[in-house]
């Protein structure tokens, strides 16, 4: 690695292993390394910020990004994705479609939140929909004996939403990322096409896939532990009047 994940602005989480938290609306993007492939969860709010992301990768790992998994078809989530030509890009099933279709929403939901026009725009035009979707779950060889695991988490937080298990090795604990279907910053955000009643039950196979040692890597806010996890859970279950408690302990 030609970098430190310090000296690019990221937090190091293990062993090729980092998180960027992007300015404005704090949504994160986590790096994967492995000997012959990275992958990138998360592209940032625009093409611009998908080009920071792309620039402060290949200066940490002195190559590019292979692979792309894309945890839900929100604007500060994806619309980076075509500063990453090449790149192998999934997404849960159906995904593809909304986002092939959705352009102009993206555009509309990404200024109404802020972002400039002219930003906006642009990466609304070139906007990149999964050419891979993910049905259960899909191992991704990163070399090296090197794996993570994409999980098709069904609808929840959006419509579409997939989660990442960083399988734990030698000094560092497993990881998964969650996408927004955690939020440690501020109070999960249910949109028009979030699924509330599935929510809690999403969590809990969150849990199922990490365990209780695992670090959780939310879409927003600092990385949190299993206890935060099942809390949050617990809260999303109350708020949205869902019955019955989490089965793992």
């Amino acid at each position: 690695m030609d970098a430190s994940w310090e000296d690019v602005g990221w937090e190091r989480l293990g062993h090729g292993t980092g998180r960027r938290r992007l300015p404005v609306w704090d949504a994160t993007a986590l790096l994967v390394a492995g000997p012959d492939g990275a992958l990138l969860c998360d592209t940032g709010s625009s093409l611009r910020e998908g080009v920071e992301l792309r620039t402060q990768a290949e200066a940490l790992l002195g190559r590019r990004v292979t692979h792309i998994a894309l945890s839900h078809p929100h604007f500060d989530h994806v619309l980076g994705t075509a500063a990453f030509a090449g790149a192998r890009v999934y997404g849960s099933e159906g995904a593809a479609e909304l986002l092939r279709r959705g352009a102009d929403e993206l555009y509309a939901d990404a200024v109404a939140q802020g972002l400039p026009e002219a930003d906006a725009a642009g990466s609304a035009d070139v906007l990149v929909a999964p050419r891979h979707e993910v049905r259960g779950e899909l191992a991704v060889d990163l070399g090296g004996g090197r794996e993570v695991v994409l999980v098709d988490m069904g609808a929840a937080h959006s419509g579409h939403d997939l989660a990442v298990l960083v399988p734990g090795s030698p000094g560092s604990p497993a990881l998964v990322y969650c996408g927004d279907l955690v939020e440690e910053s501020g109070e999960p955000q249910a949109g028009p096409d979030a699924r509330p009643a599935r929510w809690p039950a999403a969590l809990d196979r969150l849990l199922e896939l990490g365990g209780e040692d695992a670090l959780y890597v939310p879409g927003h806010g600092a990385v949190v532990d299993a206890a935060f996890v099942r809390a949050q859970r617990e809260a999303l279950a109350g708020r949205f009047g869902v019955s019955g408690v989490s089965g793992v302990s």
